[in-house]
């Protein structure tokens, strides 16, 4: 359930940083959609706590610094090393495809970091972007890190929509993926969430924080190469001494698979 004030301010931001300069408080009603009266009260409320300030004196309005020191200070209490940015980036270059590191947050994984594929036929990722944990391999290589009784709990909370044909639909297709992926080596999706987008994913081993990296792309290009990817995957993350184990837990219906399977 989203708060609407919440989302607001939020939006706000996403709107300044891709306008990239100051702007009216009629601009910024017009350009989202907003009524006059919510515009003012949320940028008046963001002006009296130092957020927002007016760098002009034509009433137009900017985010203020303060933004920027205030995520610096969470993000030095909880930091994305270099190295493990350098990874994603590395098998992204290797793989040609878009590349993520992913991190579990409630129902969902959450981008940390994302490199995109220079392909124009690519998967757009952007860092916040999430995922069902069990409609995707980036999340199921998070789910292969949990204990059998973590897994229950998120399996009672889970709704099962249907995203496409290829959707798992109950708890015992999630666990059957999580022993294949075991058997396989790694995690793979064939268009669970998003329509024609194959991924395949690891997990990633990062002092207590459970992690997976995801490297996806259009089913033309890449259902057919997901072994050779996670080949590629593998290697970069061994050779940097991360460790990455595709099953790490126990499962209750445990399958083999071919290496090069593309069942989902």
């Amino acid at each position: 359930m989203q708060v609407k004030r919440v989302a607001n301010v939020v939006e706000l931001l996403e709107f300044f940083a891709s306008r990239g300069e100051p702007a009216t408080l009629a601009k910024i009603a017009d350009s989202l959609n907003w009524p006059r009266s919510s515009t003012f009260n949320i940028v008046g409320t963001l002006v009296d706590i130092g957020y927002i300030y007016e760098p002009k004196v034509r009433g137009e309005y900017y985010p203020s610094p303060r933004w920027h020191s205030v995520i610096s200070a969470i993000g030095k209490n909880d930091p994305l090393p270099d190295a493990v940015r350098e990874l994603v980036d590395e098998i992204s270059a290797r793989t040609g495809e878009t590349t993520a590191l992913g991190s579990v947050s409630g129902l969902f994984v959450i981008f940390l970091h994302v490199c995109e594929s220079r392909q124009p036929i690519r998967y757009f990722a952007d860092v916040g972007t999430q995922v069902p944990i069990h409609a995707s391999s980036a999340g199921r290589a998070i789910l292969a890190q949990m204990t059998k009784r973590e897994r229950e709990t998120i399996y009672r909370k889970l709704e099962f929509e249907k995203y496409s044909e290829t959707t798992p639909m109950s708890i015992e297709r999630i666990e059957t993926e999580l022993g294949a992926a075991a058997k396989r080596g790694y995690h793979q999706s064939d268009s669970e969430y998003i329509p024609d987008l194959a991924g395949v994913a690891l997990p990633l081993t990062f002092g207590t924080k459970r992690l997976s990296i995801v490297v996806a792309g259009p089913v033309s290009r890449c259902l057919g190469r997901r072994s050779q990817i996670a080949d590629v995957m593998s290697e970069v993350i061994g050779s940097a001494g991360f460790l990455a184990n595709a099953g790490a837990a126990n499962f209750s219906s445990p399958t083999a698979a071919p290496r090069d399977a593309t069942d989902q």
